[in-house]
C-alpha cells in the first residue's frame, strides 16, 4: 500500500505519539509498504529512508515551546504527487484539519487516530469553560474519517459516549530489545542520582507540563531522605518545576533518547507516573520492560497497563502515593514487582499493533469503493 501519514508532531520531537509512529512506519516499510510522512517542518526530511514532507511551522501562543503547522495547500500538493491508497491523520488539531479537508475533497480513504485528551488539559490551563467546545471540535474532525483509532479501551468508551463514530482500539506496544534490564549502566545511575547512587532512585519520564502533576512527587522527598528523583524530559513547565524542586535531591536531564533513555530506565529503582490525563502512557510499558515497578495514579489507561500489586502499584490520593513508594523500600518486594513487570512487558512488541494497523488500513481501503482518480486529476489544475 501507499500510505500518507499526516501528523501534528514528529521527529525531532519526542513523545508517545512519535514513538508509536516511528515503530509503525518502520514496520510498514520493512513489510514492503510505501509511506509519506507529512509533518511540521522541523528540519527532518527523512526517517530511515521514508521521506518527511515538511509544512511551515510556527509557535502557538498557548504552547510556546513547541511549533505547530496550520492549514496549508502544501498538504494538497503532497497528496496529489504521492497518490496514496489511504491517508492517516494522526491526532488532528491544526495541520490535521488540512489533512482531513484534502483527503475528503480528493476522495482518499481516511483513517484518523486520537492520542491526546485535550479537553481534559483545559482544567490545568484555567480554560475549563472551553471543554464543551473542544469536544465538539475534535468530534467533528474525527467523524469526517472513515475509521477512527484510539490507544486504550477506557478512552474508546469515553469517545463513544462523546458520539465519536466508528472508533476502534489500536493495541499498545513497546520496543522489547531497546528497553530491557540489561541496559543498566553504572555511570548513568551516578548521573541520575547526582552521586547518591545508594539512595532509591525515582524516575519520571515525559513532557514537563502542568497536566502531568509532577509536583506531587516532592512530598516523598520531603518525608524521607532515602529517595532521590530524576526527571527526564522537557516542556513549558520545566522552569517552574526546577524552582519547585529546588533544595531537594532532584536531577533534571532534559530529553534523553535511544540508548541513553533505555539506560536511564534500567538504572533506576521505581518509575513514578502521577498523570491522570493520558490516553495511554507508553512510558509505563518502557519502564516495565526495563524491569521497573511502576507507581501510577489510577486511571482507565493506567489500569489497563498496570496489574495492581503484580506489575506495579496504583494509587488514588496523595497519601496513598507516598505510602506505596515507602513500601518499595523493601528490596525483595521491589525486585519481585519489577521482574513481573518485565516478564509481562517483554511479551509485548510492535509487530502486533503494527500488523493490526495495516489490517485497519486494508479494511478502510476495501470499503472505499468510489472512484476518485478523475476528480484528483482535475484538482491538479485548480
Amino acid at each position: 500500500m501507499r500510505i500518507a501519514i499526516i501528523t501534528e508532531t514528529f521527529l525531532p520531537s519526542t513523545d508517545g505519539i512519535v514513538t508509536r509512529l516511528c515503530a509503525s512506519i518502520r514496520w510498514l516499510k520493512n513489510n514492503g509498504h510505501e509511506v509519506l510522512i507529512i509533518a511540521p517542518d522541523l528540519g527532518v526530511t527523512d526517517f530511515e529512508g521514508t521521506p518527511v514532507a515538511g509544512v511551515p511551522a510556527y509557535t502557538f501562543f498557548l504552547y510556546k515551546d513547541k511549533k505547530f503547522s496550520f492549514l496549508s495547500r502544501k498538504v494538497k500538493s503532497y497528496l496529489l504527487n504521492f497518490q496514496p491508497n489511504l491517508v492517516h491523520v494522526v491526532n488532528p488539531a491544526f495541520l490535521g484539519v488540512a489533512g482531513i479537508f484534502y483527503a475528503k475533497r480528493l476522495m482518499f480513504p481516511l483513517v484518523a487516530s486520537y492520542h491526546t485528551n485535550v479537553p481534559k488539559y483545559a482544567d490545568y490551563y484555567h480554560l475549563s469553560f472551553l471543554k464543551p467546545a473542544l469536544w465538539w471540535y475534535f468530534r467533528t474532525l474525527h467523524n469526517r474519517a472513515d475509521l477512527n483509532l484510539c490507544t486504550s479501551q477506557s478512552v474508546l468508551t469515553e469517545l463513544k459516549e462523546k458520539k465519536f463514530k466508528n472508533i476502534h482500539y489500536w493495541k499498545r506496544g513497546v520496543d522489547t530489545e531497546q528497553y530491557h534490564p540489561y541496559r543498566f549502566n553504572a555511570a548513568m545511575r551516578e548521573r541520575l542520582t547526582a552521586g547518591q547512587k545508594d539512595k532509591k532512585l525515582l524516575l519520571y519520564v515525559g513532557r514537563l507540563a502542568p497536566e502531568k502533576d509532577i509536583e506531587k512527587i516532592r512530598l516523598v522527598l520531603e518525608q524521607s531522605n532515602d529517595f532521590c528523583l530524576a526527571i527526564v524530559g522537557d516542556g513549558p513547565h520545566r522552569a517552574f518545576l526546577e524552582q519547585y524542586f529546588k533544595d531537594t535531591d532532584t536531577v533534571f536531564t532534559g530529553f534523553l533518547h535511544g540508548d541513553e533513555l533505555a539506560s536511564a530506565y534500567a538504572s533506576s529503582d521505581i518509575f513514578v507516573f502521577p498523570s491522570t490525563t493520558e490516553t495511554l502512557g507508553l512510558v509505563l510499558l518502557e519502564a516495565m520492560a526495563s524491569g521497573l515497578p511502576v507507581v501510577a495514579a489510577k486511571s482507565g489507561p493506567t489500569s489497563e497497563q498496570v496489574n495492581d500489586g503484580i506489575t506495579g502499584l496504583l494509587y488514588t490520593n496523595q497519601n496513598e502515593f507516598v505510602r506505596l513508594i515507602f513500601e518499595l523500600k523493601d528490596g525483595s518486594f521491589r525486585l519481585k514487582l519489577g521482574q513481573q513487570a518485565c516478564t509481562v512487558s517483554q511479551m509485548v512488541g510492535w509487530d502486533a499493533p503494527s500488523n493490526q494497523l495495516l489490517d485497519f488500513y486494508k479494511e478502510t481501503f476495501s470499503k472505499h469503493r468510489q472512484p476518485a482518480k478523475v476528480l484528483r486529476e482535475n484538482h491538479l489544475y485548480k
